[in-house]
């Protein structure tokens, strides 16, 4: 007699299978591009997710600079650094940081939507974003990603 129940299979990291994927941001909103890229990193997307491993895919988003946001957002946002120093607290507006370095608005937004813990920095660091068309990554053979709107 066969039992009904049903096992659930729990990978490890040396059986996980990774793949890359080119994602182009050229006209794509910021939190909709970033929450596709973060079940990407993670592995959501795939039958044999597991939590507690870096099951997720290698991410290369391009045309960083050409992100956008939608309303009065682009004169709202700021981001905040501290160096730990008494007073040192500098508050950047997404105007400023689009110039300066656009490809940390996009790797800023995809760390929030990954765990806060070890893992998260692992599956963070699989993550390259660049501000042109251009990357290193062609040996790779990454697949093109077509986003959801």
């Amino acid at each position: 007699m066969e039992s009904s129940t049903k096992i659930t299979k729990s990978l490890r990291k040396e059986d996980v299978d990774k793949e890359w994927f080119v994602v182009d941001a050229a006209g794509q909103t910021l939190g909709r591009l970033a929450t596709q890229v973060a079940v990407l990193l993670r592995g959501k997307h795939k039958p044999t997710f597991t939590p507690h491993v870096d099951c997720g895919d290698f991410v290369v988003v391009i045309n960083a600079g050409k992100i956008q946001l939608q309303g009065k957002r682009v004169e709202m946002k700021e981001y905040f650094s501290h160096s730990g120093y008494l007073g040192s607290g500098k508050f950047r507006s997404f105007k400023e940081m689009m110039e300066k370095k656009p490809e940390y608005v996009i790797e800023h937004a995809v760390k929030g939507m990954l765990p806060k813990n070890r893992l998260g920095k692992v599956i963070n660091s699989n993550l390259k974003v660049y501000a042109g068309e251009e990357h290193p990554h062609a040996a790779q053979k990454p697949k093109v990603f077509e986003l959801k709107n």
